[in-house]
């Protein structure tokens, strides 16, 4: 089945209802690398429950839908599914467990040609299920590689979104920090249980050599670098953050953060220097 455009773009996401815990704040740090050094008291109030903190880039889990995109009458081919680009503007501190909901809604599906597929734009607002209140707003893009050519628009309506461009000059500051080889098998326990990342034959399927790590992993490891660096692991002073994937990260490797500086605008993008590839691009976030 092929993607039809005026049915995808109308397709109904579900009201997501989560309940989480302590525990699941713990988790989500640790599966993104937090802890790493049992000295480091700073990333220690990210996975210790005295005094517990959750970790800005937590937004992006809130709310998830899941692979909403399997669903038959999508049209999209999930084992060709990629993460393109990952955002989030929080509005209120992040709680440490409670109870929210999350709508999603697609607001744009683009066909970038019968070989270079469809992308599917979506965003979502996270609140508090008691109150109401706005929490945060999410906005992600999903690449679908096998999915263009389905004669849809190709770019979205009205005035289009200028691409953060990276500084013709060297970086401000540099973080490296390193993934776990497990990382992906304990992050997938933060809800997003796709095969992907965790059966080879399915990864070798989908032409990688491996399970990759999640896309939503290798943001939140820049935003780990992003909060060590210009928070001082201070997480109120977090406000929003958005990224371009532009190649995966496999388990285990080193995920280098670039950034650049112009007061409370910092403009990042993520390497893996031992392949000398381009991980997440264009990036930019607001630290207050």
């Amino acid at each position: 089945m092929t993607i039809q455009y005026d049915k995808l773009i109308k397709h109904e996401i579900p009201l997501v209802e989560q309940t989480f815990t302590q525990r699941d704040t713990m988790l989500y740090a640790l599966g993104v690398g937090l802890g790493a050094d049992p000295m480091d008291e700073q990333q220690l109030q990210y996975v210790y429950e005295k005094n517990l903190k959750a970790l800005p880039t937590m937004a992006i889990i809130l709310g998830y839908p899941g692979p909403w995109h399997a669903a038959a009458d999508t049209g999209i081919t999930r084992s060709h599914v990629v993460h393109g680009e990952q955002g989030f503007v929080i509005h209120k501190p992040l709680p440490v467990e409670g109870s929210i909901t999350g709508k999603s809604r697609i607001t744009a599906v683009l066909d970038k040609g019968a070989d270079k597929g469809a992308l599917v734009l979506t965003e979502c607002d996270v609140r508090d299920k008691a109150s109401g209140d706005l929490i945060c707003t999410l906005t992600s893009t999903t690449f679908c590689r096998k999915d263009g050519g389905f004669g849809g628009p190709s770019t979205t309506p009205g005035p289009q979104k200028p691409v953060q461009a990276i500084p013709e000059r060297a970086p401000d500051k540099v973080c490296d920090l390193v993934t776990l080889p497990q990382a992906a098998l304990i992050y997938r326990l933060s809800g997003d249980y796709n095969p992907l990342h965790a059966e080879p034959a399915y990864a070798a399927n989908a032409g990688y050599k491996q399970p990759i790590l999640h896309g939503r992993a290798t943001f939140s490891v820049a935003g780990h670098a992003l909060l060590k660096t210009c928070c001082g692991y201070d997480a109120a002073k977090f406000k929003s953050m958005e990224g371009r994937f532009s190649s995966p990260v496999y388990p285990g490797e080193t995920i280098r953060t670039e950034m650049w500086i112009e007061g409370k605008i910092v403009t990042f993008r993520s390497t893996v220097p031992t392949r000398n590839v381009t991980v997440l691009n264009n990036g930019r976030a607001e630290i207050a």
